[in-house]
């Protein structure tokens, strides 16, 4: 009974798109996912529960596909199109081609069902003359523009990719966020739309001055360990603490405040005595906000600027990597912790806000704790309803249509 109640999506298994499809679903949506005869290709993708290799034990195929239902038909079945008919959106991700032979691109939709929303997501829009060519996660990063700005500040390494599919997840976003927005203007109009998202498009525009200040100016930005690609590098933020471990240190100080709260938690450390740049830090606590054109011109600023980041490798050199992250946020500084995938679910925060979920799977008589809601919002509820489909589990969806 989510904030999508009663919003019908049929969604086309496709990686580009599933991302999408889950978030609606745990929103509420009631999304029915059609996969083709003998299941979606991503049931063939790893890792597989207990590193058995099964179509019903895929994590991948899990993860993606939570609160949602399930079908597999070829997608000329006279059935799907009266599905399609019944529903508010449709989510696909297939070229315009195989589409239109079998009857389901939006030429044709829009006339039989003009409420309805059908968003498409290819790898560079729906009418590119590149829409042939293979895509990847990888290739929508490195050829979207992320990738170039991702990496260490040693340069003779290669640019890093993300992880975590954020190419496919940047295009599902996208889709998901345009997709809400032609529900309201079909709630208010009565008219649906086409969305239309590449999604090498969709990774280019989230590339921050990356592509922006080359166009305008010409710079080509650096990659910078564990902070944001500039036009130089700019001081360290990631730092080994005292066991070995590392955190990240976020923003400098740049208020007086700010001074003063470092100030106090080197006090609290029985450190200040033991710090040599103290005093700068103390000049800092009467500043305002320090304007970045003073950090990149003011030599008193910028020596103030970098006792900031001296202390916090100082601190972090004495502390463990925990103590560390949970000692800078009770004194209002910035910190993160790197984490394992293991140990973000054991992380007392984490499961304080109800992160972890336990979803039930009873074709393995067991329960799986899973990666739990990405926000939360008071008026917006987010929950897990159920677990993935197993293959064409909700078959009966195509004979009796919506219930």
């Amino acid at each position: 009974m989510g904030p999508l109640h009663g919003v019908r999506v049929v969604e086309l298994s496709h990686e580009l798109v599933t991302w999408a499809g889950k978030l609606l679903a745990d929103l509420g949506a009631d999304v029915v996912v059609v996969e083709p005869s003998g299941g979606s290709p991503m049931r063939a993708w790893g890792p597989f529960v207990d590193d058995e290799p099964h179509p019903e034990r895929s994590l991948w195929w899990w993860h993606y596909n939570t609160s949602k239902r399930g079908v597999m038909t070829p997608l000329d079945d006279p059935a799907l199109a009266v599905l399609i008919g019944g529903a508010d959106v449709f989510l696909v991700a297939e070229p315009v081609a195989a589409l239109t032979a079998a009857g389901l691109d939006w030429e044709v939709l829009s006339r039989t069902h003009p409420g309805l929303v059908m968003t498409s997501v290819r790898p560079f829009g729906r009418h590119s003359a590149r829409d042939h060519e293979p895509c990847t996660d990888l290739t929508i990063l490195a050829q979207g523009g992320p990738v170039w700005a991702c990496g260490y500040d040693d340069h003779t390494l290669p640019p890093v990719r993300g992880g975590g599919n954020q190419g496919f997840h940047t295009a599902s976003h996208f889709a998901a966020m345009t997709t809400l927005v032609a529900l309201l203007h079909r709630d208010r109009t009565g008219q649906g739309q086409l969305i239309d998202v590449s999604a090498h498009a969709a990774a280019n525009v989230t590339t921050e001055v990356s592509t922006y200040g080359y166009l305008a100016t010409g710079y080509e930005i650096v990659r910078q360990t564990g902070r944001h690609a500039g036009p130089a590098l700019s001081l360290p933020t990631q730092f080994e603490c005292a066991d070995g471990r590392h955190v990240n240190a976020g923003l400098v100080p740049r208020k007086g405040a700010d001074f003063a709260a470092m100030l106090a938690w080197l006090d609290g450390l029985g450190l200040r005595d033991q710090f040599p740049l103290s005093g700068l830090l103390e000049v800092g606590t009467a500043w305002g906000i320090v304007p970045v054109s003073d950090i990149m011109n003011d030599a008193l600023t910028q020596e103030v600027y970098a006792a900031a980041r001296e202390a916090q490798q100082f601190v972090a050199s004495r502390l463990g990597a925990y103590d560390y992250f949970i000692s800078a946020q009770r004194h209002g500084l910035t910190a993160g912790i790197v984490y394992s995938p293991e140990e973000v679910f054991d992380d007392p925060h984490f499961r304080a806000r109800g992160w972890p979920t336990a979803v039930e799977h009873p074709e393995l008589d067991r329960t799986v704790t899973y990666p739990g809601q990405p926000y939360r919002f008071t008026e917006t509820p987010w929950a897990i309803s159920r677990r993935a489909p197993l293959l064409g589990e909700h078959q009966s969806l195509l004979t009796t249509g919506w219930d």
